[in-house]
């Protein structure tokens, strides 16, 4: 079974990127191929990773409800709306040399995001023993983790800024973890964009109030602020620049 590595933490700390470089990390190491796993539906990984995507599970889901009430189906006689559907859901795997993304995309319009929280849980588990790593970018909320919609997790790596309010997010979904039953080997916390790597004594009480365990400092870095604003691939930044460097020293450790 594959190891499941979940990213999570509060809307815009960063875990997006610091998640397309994990996965970069995990080719580069030679342990692909890697299921790299948006699961939130403003999606984006993609952009961080430099691929493009053609259809999402929500936008195939839609397309299947349209389906069943157009005059003219999409669906070819002699196929049933089952084999179309799971013809379609095998579309909006991404393959590239060393991933394959799944994006799980979002319905159009009001309504619930069940129905596409159900088809992701059902295609990880189709998914989960045909690739040794599966990591999966969370939503800023903690849904994925309280309805057990991952087939399992063995690393959590919970991202914050250096806010309070980061950090509190952060240990909010360690102690989701704990009350869902769930036993990662590894839970810990990487705090994104602190000024020259550091950390102020605020931050750093805050994290020990929260019982977190700390496994690295990413600096601030305007170059991951510029490739942002050109909409350029995370992976494309230098290997010398000292967001990945750092990231990957953090990686190193972890022993992943």
């Amino acid at each position: 079974m594959a190891h499941v590595i979940a990213v999570a933490g509060k809307g815009g700390v960063g875990k997006t990127t610091l998640c397309g470089m994990l996965i970069q990390y995990l080719c580069e190491k030679g342990k692909g191929p890697v299921l790299a796993v948006d699961a939130d539906a403003n999606s984006n990984l993609n952009e961080v990773l430099g691929v493009q995507v053609e259809t999402t599970l929500g936008a195939v889901r839609e397309e299947i409800a349209q389906a069943e009430i157009a005059k003219t189906s999409p669906i070819p006689k002699g196929m049933s709306k089952a084999e179309f559907a799971e013809m379609r859901f095998e579309d909006a795997l991404v393959e590239d040399d060393d991933f394959d993304l799944l994006v799980m995309g979002r319905t159009q319009g009001k309504g619930c995001y069940c129905y596409v929280n159900g088809l992701l849980q059902t295609q990880l588990a189709k998914y989960q023993h045909n690739y040794p790593y599966i990591v999966v970018d969370n939503e800023a909320g903690m849904e994925h983790i309280s309805r057990g919609i991952l087939p399992s997790m063995e690393t959590a790596v919970l991202v914050s800024d250096c806010s309070r309010r980061g950090v509190q997010a952060a240990g909010r979904i360690a102690e989701l973890i704990r009350e869902c039953g769930m036993k990662p080997a590894t839970v810990g916390l990487i705090v994104n964009r602190a000024p020259g790597g550091k950390l102020n004594e605020g931050t750093l009480e805050e994290i020990e109030k929260q019982g977190l365990t700390l496994l690295g400092v990413i600096p601030q870095d305007e170059t991951v602020y510029e490739y942002d604003c050109d909409g350029r691939a995370m992976i494309t930044l230098p290997s010398d620049n000292p967001v990945k460097k750092a990231l990957f020293d953090v990686l190193d450790k972890m022993n992943l």
